[in-house]
């Protein structure tokens, strides 16, 4: 109770100057901003799915309504709100709130930074003395004009206002100003400047009561269509701009808080819009602002929104006259203000990490020169197009590969790989690149695409048998489903799709996820995760896999041998990029190699060199260390930590030249130790595999390579040893082939 007292009233006193101002830049009675405030607090705070949200005029749908304001008059505009709140609760009786949320953020941020723009425009011109125009290049034009005539009096009220609230944040962080927002003394402060100096600046005009001038709602006049059209507006946007809102706050709610329910949300922001309608307020939605400074000032149930419209109430049945001394230059001031950090533009650093500014400075434009709605479509169209190119974009890879020496007459041999969504936008480059293939060439086609329209199939399909006709052959092989092979023999039936495996590189906790009707059932044993693990490879993986196991199943063939800790966060597979077949792997604790004739005998680690060598015939041995070992830590601890598990104590001393050589050496740079350690247990157990003489004598004879790396597990990135430079480097990029076209 205490935290929700104490930040409604925080909530209050950012809620009445925002609320003043919002109501004059939209062309509507003052009382109406003070009126949607209390009807946004009240009944959205009792009804509304978000328990945090606070409700109220916002300035993100100050142009819009000064539209509709201007169109058909205020009182037909109330309408139109009640009318807009009742298609809201509708939408929430539908369930379907989290449908808004599929407007991109980058539409929504440059609607605001758009609506932040026409409020500069407009209300600068107010701060002038002046008052504002109809569109923004009307206020732009209009500016220099007004520039040169100011009337000084508004023009030093609203510059006062301004330093207030820039200066306020930067006080000492005492509690009695943290509890105060800087608008609230902005417009003291200017209020009472005004009033002490008898300046003849506009004021508030407020009715004796906020219901003398309430009448029965009046219908618009106009076209069915523009009616329509303007209450569908209100009430998406209002809607879109609530969820975000509810969305973003919900985020930051702290413990104990229950999580936001939108559907209820929408149902709520409807119920205070139609009531915010029929007593004359402006249109109500969730406002980032006010909620922001309920979440800071403690705030945790719903009653802290509806103490804050109380007090909104409280203040405009009882101090009408004080609030009318406050001057329209101090409220334009603020929403000057307002404006600007609407129009913030450092979102589109991250708006450009993922290549969606365009649609951001689009919806701006549209905003601010032809109106909200128009630059809120022109916005969602940008996206649209760039979610197209997306969807079907195609990367197309064309090599020659490296001829066989020993067969000199064989046909040149190219491997061509498209990957991505095959469609008719793909044709032209895919043709581009096989023809450019010699006619005698044996071509290995992959199609590892997800999808592949009949004008793709058509181009693959023709060039093939022209290929064939002239000499050439194809060899064809589809990754996922087998669009081409189905087109080919007419089995155009659409199977159920098997996704491939999600993220099957991620550990069994970061791809669970349990539906609705789970949320209750008891926690999954280790061994019911695990053999949920089998039975997502039998549904997902095991049919992509089977060719390959097939032609493995009798016969393995291994080049490398690969050995490295049993650190469970050490996957050899994903680091290498390797698949079956491709690694003879040798796990243990530390990646220790004990040494021939070691005093501690260990043959399992020999054994598994022995077979690899001499058996499989290996290429290449790797000893891969990591950072963070635990056995190396057990090393520079002197063994305390574990000397009560005997069989660890006893391997761990295998893992002693290592230690030797750490302290021996002058550590360069500002390496950790634990790090330092690791790296230089990698070269020790490259050197302890030299001490077998009959593997020593293939690797000088060039017959076997040794290999040293290194996996950084914070960064996620290999090192590899380099046996000139003593120490270790980055896994250079691999140069392009000879000979590719790509």
């Amino acid at each position: 109770m205490r935290r929700d007292l104490l930040a409604s009233f925080v909530v209050f006193l950012v809620a009445i100057p925002l609320s003043l101002g919002i109501a004059v830049a939209s062309g509507a009675p003052v009382a109406a901003g003070l009126i949607a405030a209390v009807a946004g607090g009240i009944v959205a705070g009792l009804i509304g799915g978000s328990p945090l949200q606070v409700s109220g005029p916002a300035a993100g749908l100050t142009v819009l309504v000064a539209g509709l304001v201007q169109t058909y008059g205020w009182r037909a505009t109330c309408t139109i709100t009640m009318l807009a709140g009742l298609v809201q609760i509708l939408l929430g009786a539908s369930r379907v709130a989290r449908a808004a949320l599929v407007v991109s953020p980058a539409v929504v941020h440059g609607m605001l930074a758009g609506v932040g723009i026409l409020i500069v425009l407009a209300q600068v011109h107010v701060v002038l003395g002046g008052s504002p125009q109809e569109s923004a290049v009307t206020n732009l034009l209009e500016f220099p004009g007004q520039l040169a005539r100011p009337h000084t009096q508004s023009a030093l009220v609203a510059g006062l206002t301004v330093l207030v609230v820039l200066g306020w944040s930067r006080l000492p962080r005492i509690a009695a100003f943290r509890l105060v927002p800087g608008p609230l003394p902005a417009v003291v402060l200017a209020t009472a400047v005004a009033w002490a100096l008898d300046w003849r600046v506009p004021r508030v005009d407020l009715p004796s009561s906020l219901l003398d001038d309430w009448s029965t709602p009046v219908m618009p006049q106009g076209t069915l269509f523009g009616i329509t059209g303007a209450v569908l507006s209100v009430a998406l946007v209002a809607a879109v701009e609530s969820l975000l809102c509810s969305v973003a706050v919900d985020r930051a709610r702290p413990a104990g808080v229950p999580p936001a329910d939108l559907d209820r949300d929408l149902l709520g922001q409807g119920a205070a819009n139609a009531v915010s309608g029929v007593l004359g307020g402006l249109p109500v939605t969730g406002v980032i602002v006010r909620s922001t400074a309920n979440v800071e000032a403690g705030g945790r149930t719903r009653l802290s929104p509806v103490l804050h419209g109380v007090w909104v109430l409280v203040l405009a049945l009882a101090c009408g006259p004080l609030i009318e001394q406050v001057p329209l230059a101090a409220l334009a001031a603020l929403l000057v203000v307002l404006g600007v950090r609407l129009a913030d533009l450092s979102r589109v650093r991250d708006l450009r990490h993922h290549r969606e500014a365009p649609a951001y400075f689009v919806t701006l434009g549209g905003v601010v020169l032809f109106g909200l709605g128009e630059g809120v479509l022109l916005g969602v169209g940008v996206m649209a197009v760039l979610a197209l190119r997306r969807l079907t974009r195609l990367s197309v890879r064309t090599e020659q590969l490296v001829p066989d020496p020993a067969d000199a007459l064989a046909p040149p041999r190219w491997h061509v790989v498209v990957e991505g969504t095959f469609t008719f936008l793909g044709v032209p480059r895919v043709a581009r690149a096989l023809q450019r293939i010699p006619a005698d060439g044996s071509v290995d086609l992959d199609l590892n695409v997800d999808f592949m329209d009949h004008a793709a199939f058509d181009a693959v399909h023709r060039w093939r048998l022209a290929h064939e006709r002239q000499g050439g052959r194809v060899d064809i092989d589809e990754v996922h489903e087998a669009w081409y092979e189905r087109a080919v023999t007419g089995d155009m039936s659409q199977p159920a799709k098997t996704p491939l495996p999600a993220r099957w590189w991620a550990p069994w906790s970061n791809r669970r996820r349990r539906s609705e009707t789970e949320l209750d059932a008891p926690e999954m044993s280790p061994a019911d995760v695990l053999l949920n693990g089998v039975r997502e490879y039998h549904g997902r993986t095991a049919r992509l896999v089977r060719p390959i196991m097939a032609e493995l199943a009798m016969e393995q063939k291994p080049q490398h041998l690969f050995i490295t800790c049993v650190d469970s966060r050490i996957v050899p597979n994903i680091i290498t990029a390797s698949g079956p077949g491709d690694l003879f792997i040798n796990r243990n604790v530390g990646a220790l190699v004990p040494r021939h004739g070691s005093r501690t005998p260990d043959d399992s680690v020999a054994a598994t060199v022995e077979y690899a060598v001499n058996v499989l015939e290996i290429k290449t041995i790797t000893v891969c260390g990591h950072s963070n070992c635990g056995a190396m830590a057990a090393l520079l601890a002197g063994g305390a930590e574990v000397e009560h598990l005997e069989g660890l104590s006893r391997w761990l001393k295998h893992g002693n030249h290592s230690l030797a050589r750490f302290l021996a050496e002058k550590p360069s740079g500002d390496e950790q130790p634990l790090t330092r350690l690791c790296k230089i247990n990698v070269m020790q157990q490259l050197d302890n595999l030299l001490t077998y003489p009959w593997l020593r004598e293939r690797v000088e004879a060039g017959e076997i390579e040794l290999v040293g790396l290194y996996l950084d597990l914070g960064t996620a990135t290999v090192e590899v040893f380099d046996q000139a430079g003593g120490g270790f480097a980055p896994v250079l990029d691999e140069a392009p082939r000879p000979g590719s076209l790509t």
